[in-house]
């Protein structure tokens, strides 16, 4: 097994070890510096963006108590399984 003289370190070491490699292996890079940027930067407007303009809260602007809320889901649930039936 690989993991077999894992357990001679304790798990400091191992984590310092994990890091080293990360950081070694980021400050190396060229290309992937620009490929990780682009990366986050897809990602906040995924996440970010465009929940705030596409996905308003439905639920918090109809309903005020969570009563109403979990009924309105319940029903809208249960009406289209009847209809698909």
């Amino acid at each position: 097994m690989v993991f077999k003289n894992l357990e001679n370190y304790n798990l400091i070491s191992v984590i310092d070890n994990i890091y080293t490699f990360y950081r070694d292996g980021f400050k190396g890079m060229i290309i992937g510096k620009k490929l990780w940027k682009i990366i986050l930067i897809k990602l906040f407007v995924m996440f970010v963006i465009l929940k705030l303009f596409f996905f308003p809260n439905f639920l918090n602007t109809k309903f005020e108590t969570d009563v109403e809320k979990s009924n309105y889901v319940l029903e809208q649930i249960t009406r289209n399984a009847a209809k698909s039936q």
